[in-house]
């Protein structure tokens, strides 16, 4: 019998909630899939345990102070390096087939384009890539022959639903969303909410920033912006519909006015899997849909005066050019601002807000204009 070749994968921010998911999907399918790479930041003790699970050969921490202190933990036979470059050169490695890039904030962007450069599969869970240069980025892809699966459990939804379709009879994408935790607040509940509020996400166990956004409704914003460049759509033929229980991840309409609609159980480990075993789908450990757990399932449309952070989105879509960078970027400061208790809750829309009117537009901008204004951005929300 032939042994089976095993995919190689890299995963960038591995010891983040997806970075975590990513490697009980690998454990699970190690008869398919081999990890040659692990990267992270600040967990140097969770990545070294994580080499030492997966049999990594190579490990990499972006923090370039602290190579001494990886050196020292990792298991024999596993080669570390420190310093954003070795990541780099990491996701470009000959044996390299695929790069699962998890890295919460813009640290994905440079190795993602590295690594679409050198011919590599991206599977990408880190949207703020597409929507800090999702024209570039796609661009790049084309021109190398590169395939970017979304890891996103909506964008993975509606890559799944498009499979094979014609995407001239694709009249909208429709992006759920659970609401996160303060949906049924009041608009005094969500000026005065506080971090651990907004953090008590019911559905998803993520990562402190995306779990925020999610209260904030950055996440969806942030997605509608990806879901624009991921399958290129209008923003006016993108919606959101609010669905609390978190079974459907999304869902495509056609112009015949049917609907198809993707669903499993909540478990990142469902789109974690198909985005680095795609087109192939394999039995995994995941737990099918119990549809006796659900006697309903509801939809609401968001309340975009309560939180208008879809509204940004649009806007940034609409204009185009840096501006999705720079209500990304806004959106990073003020999150952290939030966190350390600088500002109150709706802080987070007033600095996105105001930094998003004070920038004028850059149209088709090359790498070095996205990172300018992404850094003029941040340090314009800094003042606000």
């Amino acid at each position: 019998m032939t042994a089976v070749k095993k995919k190689k994968i890299v995963i960038l921010g591995s010891t983040g909630s997806i970075g975590e998911n990513a490697v009980r999907v690998a454990k699970n399918l190690s008869a398919r899939i081999e990890v040659c790479g692990l990267a992270a930041r600040n967990n140097l003790k969770r990545l070294a345990e994580q080499a030492a699970e997966l049999n990594c050969p190579y490990a990499v921490t972006s923090d370039a102070s602290r190579e001494s202190d990886l050196l020292r933990m990792l298991p024999p036979g596993c080669e570390g390096k420190a310093g954003e470059e070795y990541i780099l050169e990491m996701v470009t490695r000959p044996e390299v087939d695929l790069v699962l890039c998890a890295i919460v904030g813009t640290g994905g962007l440079l190795p993602v384009l590295e690594a679409i450069r050198a011919g590599k599969e991206i599977a990408l869970a880190s949207k703020e890539v597409l929507v800090m240069a999702g024209d570039l980025v796609m661009k790049e892809a084309a021109r190398y022959g590169v395939r970017i699966v979304p890891v996103d459990s909506e964008h993975s939804a509606i890559f799944q639903c498009l499979d094979g379709k014609r995407r001239q009879d694709v009249s909208r994408l429709i992006l759920t969303c659970s609401g996160g935790p303060l949906l049924n607040a009041s608009s005094e509940e969500i000026r005065n909410a506080t971090y651990a509020e907004a953090l008590a996400h019911p559905t998803w166990n993520m990562g402190p920033k995306v779990t925020i956004d999610s209260a904030s409704l950055m996440n969806k914003a942030l997605e509608i912006i990806e879901a624009g460049f991921l399958f290129g759509m209008p923003g006016n033929r993108i919606d959101v519909v609010i669905h609390p229980q978190s079974v459907i991840h999304s869902m495509v309409e056609f112009i015949d006015g049917t609907i198809l609609a993707q669903m499993s159980t909540p478990d990142m480990r469902f789109p974690i899997q198909y985005a680095i075993t795609y087109p192939e789908k394999y039995s995994g450990s995941m737990k099918p849909l119990d549809f006796s757990k659900f006697s309903q399932l509801n939809f609401q449309m968001p309340d975009r005066k309560l939180f208008p952070s879809l509204d940004f989105a649009y806007s940034a879509l609409h204009a185009g050019g840096t501006m999705p960078a720079v209500m990304n970027a806004a959106n990073e400061v003020a999150v952290e601002r939030f966190r350390r208790s600088e500002i109150g809750f709706t802080g987070i829309w007033n600095i996105i807000e105001k930094v998003m009117s004070k920038h004028k537009v850059l149209e088709q901008p090359a790498l070095d204009a996205i990172l300018s204004v992404d850094k003029w951005a941040r340090e314009t929300a800094l003042t606000i």
